[in-house]
Formats: C-alpha cells, sequence, structure tokens
C-alpha cells in the first residue's frame, strides 16, 4: 500500500480509554472541530496540541508550523507521555494531537488536508476503541484499522471516514515532523516572521 502503513500493533488501550472515562464531559467541552470544520461535524474531539498562536506571522493556520499543549491537555497525562513517547521513538518532532471519537453512523466526509503545515508532517492514527475496526480511505486504497494499532496515512490525498459498527470509534490522531525535515519548517517561519516585519 502506498498511502497507509501499519507502525505498530497489539499496544495497550485500556489506560487511555480510562482516562478519557475518567473526565467528566470530555468530548463535550470544545466543539470547534464540529462547529468549524464542515467535513468533521459529525465528530466530536479533544484537543491536546494546537496551533501556536503567537507563532502566527500572519499565515493562515494552515501554514503554521509551531504547536503547543492545550490548556485541557493537563486533564490527559497518560495520552501526553504516550505521544512524547512515539515522537521520540520515530525521531520525530510533535505537532498537533486531539483525541476524536466518531459516533455509531457518522462519517468524516472527504477531503484533503491542505497547507504548509501538512505537506511536511506524517498523520498518525492510534485507535483506542473500534468495534469493526475503523474503516478509512486515502486516494483508491482502504483500510480497517483494530484496536491497539498505530497507523501512518497520507493525509495529502483525498480521505475519508466512516463508523459502520455499533459504538463509538477513538482514535488519537496526531502528526509528526521527520528530524529531516525541521530545519526547513524553521526556515518557514523565520520566512514568515521576516515578511511580517517588513510590512509593518
Amino acid at each position: 500500500m502506498k498511502y497507509f502503513k501499519r507502525i505498530q500493533a497489539g499496544l495497550a488501550v485500556q489506560p487511555y480509554l480510562a482516562e478519557i472515562a475518567g473526565i467528566d464531559d470530555a468530548w463535550a467541552e470544545v466543539t470547534g472541530r464540529q462547529d468549524k470544520i464542515a467535513v468533521q461535524r459529525e465528530a466530536l474531539a479533544i484537543p491536546i496540541r494546537g496551533v501556536r498562536k503567537s507563532k502566527i506571522y500572519g499565515r493562515a493556520r494552515r501554514d503554521v508550523h509551531e504547536s503547543r499543549w492545550t490548556s485541557g491537555s493537563v486533564k490527559y497525562p497518560k495520552i501526553r507521555a504516550f505521544l512524547k513517547d512515539t515522537a521520540s521513538t520515530l525521531n520525530c518532532q510533535l505537532g498537533r494531537a486531539k483525541v476524536v471519537c466518531l459516533p455509531a453512523g457518522r462519517k468524516v466526509y472527504p477531503h484533503v488536508d491542505r497547507g504548509e503545515y501538512y505537506r511536511l508532517r506524517g498523520r498518525y492514527h492510534f485507535v483506542l476503541k473500534s468495534s469493526l475496526g475503523s474503516w478509512l480511505k486515502a486516494a483508491d486504497e482502504e483500510v480497517r484499522m483494530r484496536e491497539g494499532e498505530l497507523w501512518w496515512f497520507d493525509n495529502d490525498q483525498m480521505h475519508e471516514a466512516e463508523n459502520d459498527g455499533e459504538e463509538d470509534r477513538v482514535h488519537i490522531i496526531f502528526d509528526l515532523l521527520p528530524a529531516e525535515l525541521r530545519a526547513q519548517a524553521k526556515r518557514a517561519t523565520a520566512s514568515a516572521r521576516e515578511a511580517q516585519e517588513r510590512a509593518a
């Protein structure tokens, strides 16, 4: 397969599910994903890392390389530790991250993640809960990701997801910047800052 790669299988999921279940109204705390992104309107999300607003320098959010832990992420130390450990193991820099719930019968509609931020990074899914296996399509390829599996997929391709099971589907979704592309991301930020300073 060109657009999918299974990185690991058999990972423990219960500690992360228990951590989420231990937070009252975890899925209702932040609703920006379903409120503002039409293709994501049927999904629920817990933001763990987001765009660093102080480093935008006139760029669209999809072109901002810098990210930060959200204030709410302190409630999820196990998930934060998983993300940090995975980035270190894969020799990558951690980008944006969220926990996403796709309820039974719901979809993520076809789209491409556009922008410089996404062009340089890999997109990863760690499946915490999925009764039938999580169906995901990118370009002309389809997979079913199973609980406890960590996958990379190419979100530069047109992609979509559907929960055809009878229970919620829960993933940790995050982006990683390979070590060899860090300098390129830094140069892009420096260029944006200089352009903004010249325009001021």
